[in-house]
């Protein structure tokens, strides 16, 4: 009988020590203030949809530049043809 009091009460203790060493004061955040599954997976798609904006931007801005060159090739092809006839 007395093992069996002195075992609950050892177990009692090491629940004890170890719930006291995760409720350190200022680590646990409350759930109120923690953002949601859902909230973090808006931040992430909202960051890909930038991620998406910038490489369309990017793609455009290399087409402009490639449609121009095209432009100066062909005017210059047709002034040079031009001096020469």
């Amino acid at each position: 009988m007395m093992a069996a009091a002195s075992l609950c009460v050892l177990i009692l203790l090491t629940a004890g020590l170890s719930a006291g060493a995760n409720s350190e004061p200022g680590t646990v955040i409350p759930a109120e203030s923690r953002p949601c599954v859902d909230c973090h997976a808006f931040e992430f798609m909202q960051r890909a949809l930038q991620d998406l904006k910038r490489t369309a931007n990017n793609l455009n801005t290399r087409t402009d530049d490639l449609l121009l060159r095209v432009e100066k090739r062909a005017l210059c092809d047709c002034l040079s043809s031009n001096l020469l006839a």
